[in-house]
């Protein structure tokens, strides 16, 4: 994965969706194909960004998935092909510390059965 450290075994993955009903579907999936261990969809949220030359607003949800490191690219791929943004925002910031008990539980839920 390009930028993630080389000691980050750890992630949390965020997108952004323009509906409730989309992250939640999103978030139910995601985890029940085991590509993360949870996912919490927090929102609204007031989104600026620029697109095609213009400045935009919108209201948007906000969906992030803590999953093993190794699970990245998947969970990516995934988000890519569900997703209906056009370019949708797939961003993964490294978890740098955690509870012992609760990085076995993400590793142990992430792997399939």
């Amino acid at each position: 994965m390009a930028g993630q450290g080389a000691d980050a075994r750890f992630l949390q993955v965020q997108t952004t969706t323009d509906s409730r009903a989309e992250a939640m579907e999103l978030a139910h999936d995601a985890v029940a194909a085991r590509l993360a261990a949870c996912a919490q969809v927090a929102g609204p949220i007031a989104s600026t960004y620029w697109w095609e030359s213009g400045l935009e607003r919108a209201e948007e949800w906000l969906l992030m998935l803590k999953l093993p490191a190794d699970r990245y690219q998947p969970l990516a791929d995934f988000i890519s092909e569900r997703h209906s943004y056009d370019e949708p925002e797939i961003i993964a910031t490294p978890i740098v510390a955690g509870s012992p008990a609760y990085l076995s539980w993400i590793e142990e839920e992430t792997r399939p059965e």
